[in-house]
């Protein structure tokens, strides 16, 4: 499907996120020479959201390091970017979409980039001093600023979020408590090798967890000071992190009709069930060609991924084939390298060993890769994406043999 017989002229996107800003810089990069409108309601220009929850928060980084591109390569590649700026509607007929000001921009084609945000529990004290979230630079400073050397954090859910918060805080020199719902950490997206080997990682490092807990309610005077738990616990602390996850922020495009479900639906283009509007990052709910199902993949190779796919698209460049969904995190000294979706896998296979701190577990559907975790093994890591994307099947004796070299697993 094309947008009409000549291409847009011009282009409309809301979000200046990761995936909002790589939209504009693709569009460039691949010769539009149309009108380009990012709009943004943060007052930075984008930037990367990975570093808020390790350098960032340690202290180690600037808004140099963490900032896609400079102010004036918006300017200089005239891109008409609106920061500090809500939009209120789209119009889909008029093909417009109108500011919180009233003034109305009209596009030819739009892109739909606007992330997503942190899960709110709705619990009685969620709105005091010292119970934060992580999302935004803003969020960051914040935490930045209340993580005082002594003092107590708490930390709503272990996932990946929740673990680089809790070793920064560590390494700042702050008591750290995690309670989690489930039996295990990051027990949504990893294997119970990788959850058991944080945990224990973790441990080592002086986080305390609680799992099969969820906090009912937070105490305190104007600000935080304990956390009390269903069963009855209370946790003194001085501050509070809510990690519970994320929610797509697909209110614009519900109220303008376009087909939505977890996040906005579209297709392997990233357009949604209207042509001439695409979506793209955290907030759409995307085919996965090698799954066979759709997902909401929250990672920058994702946003990255599909606004290449949207430059291409309307820039008339061939379709951009699909990649291997991968994903990141550092915590301590450990890299964290994570690659595919173990939705259809049928068994596990583990190489190396997670008592020294380097290894990878090969989530398996007969002798196929499927996904792979590794931790502190790039080998693994990079050529299990290649295996994944490839379907190509191994010899499983030798792929949990680590004196065979990963090119030699292969069948």
């Amino acid at each position: 499907m094309t947008l009409a017989s000549s291409p847009p002229q011009r282009v409309v996107i809301i979000g200046a996120g990761h995936a909002g800003g790589s939209v504009a810089a693709q569009l460039r990069q691949d010769g539009f020479a149309g009108a380009i409108t990012l709009i943004g309601e943060e007052p930075v220009v984008p930037y990367q959201r990975p570093p808020l929850s390790k350098a960032w928060l340690a202290g180690t980084s600037s808004l140099d390091h963490v900032i896609l591109r400079p102010q004036e390569w918006y300017h200089d590649n005239d891109v008409d970017l609106r920061l500090d700026t809500c939009v209120a509607a789209i119009d889909r007929v008029a093909k417009r979409v109108t500011l919180h000001d009233g003034e109305a921009v009209g596009y030819d084609a739009l892109v739909i980039a606007t992330g997503a945000r942190p899960r709110v529990l709705g619990l009685p004290g969620e709105d005091l001093a010292g119970v934060l979230s992580l999302r935004s630079l803003a969020d960051a400073e914040a935490l930045k600023a209340a993580m005082v050397p002594g003092k107590t954090i708490v930390l709503i859910g272990a996932g990946y979020i929740g673990l680089e918060v809790a070793a920064t805080a560590r390494k700042a020199g702050l008591k750290t408590i995690i309670v989690e719902r489930e039996m295990r950490s990051a027990a949504r997206v990893a294997s119970e090798t990788m959850s058991n080997f944080l945990e224990r990682y973790h441990g080592d490092h002086g986080v305390e967890f609680i799992f099969n807990a969820a906090a009912k309610g937070f105490s305190g005077s104007g600000s935080v000071s304990a956390v009390e738990l269903a069963d009855g616990r209370v946790l003194d602390c001085d501050l509070v992190l809510v990690g519970a996850g994320v929610v797509p922020n697909d209110e614009l495009a519900r109220e303008a009709g376009l087909e939505c479900s977890n996040g906005v639906n579209v297709d392997g283009e990233a357009r949604t069930s209207d042509p001439a509007i695409f979506a793209v990052g955290d907030v759409s709910f995307r085919p996965l060609e090698l799954y066979n199902t759709n997902f909401r993949l929250e990672s920058v190779p994702n946003a990255l991924e599909q606004a290449r796919c949207v430059a291409h698209v309307l820039t008339g460049k061939p379709p951009h084939a699909p990649e291997v969904p991968w994903f990141w995190s550092d915590q301590y000294d450990l890299k964290i390298q994570l690659a595919g979706l173990p939705l259809d896998a049928t068994s596990q296979l583990v190489r190396g060993d997670p008592a020294t701190g380097k290894f990878a577990v090969f989530h398996l559907q007969g002798n196929v890769v499927r996904a792979v975790e590794a931790v502190n093994a790039p080998p693994e890591f990079m050529f299990g994406r290649k295996l994944i994307a490839a379907g190509t099947r191994v010899d499983l004796e030798r792929l949990g043999d680590t004196s065979q070299s990963m090119k030699d697993v292969v069948l």
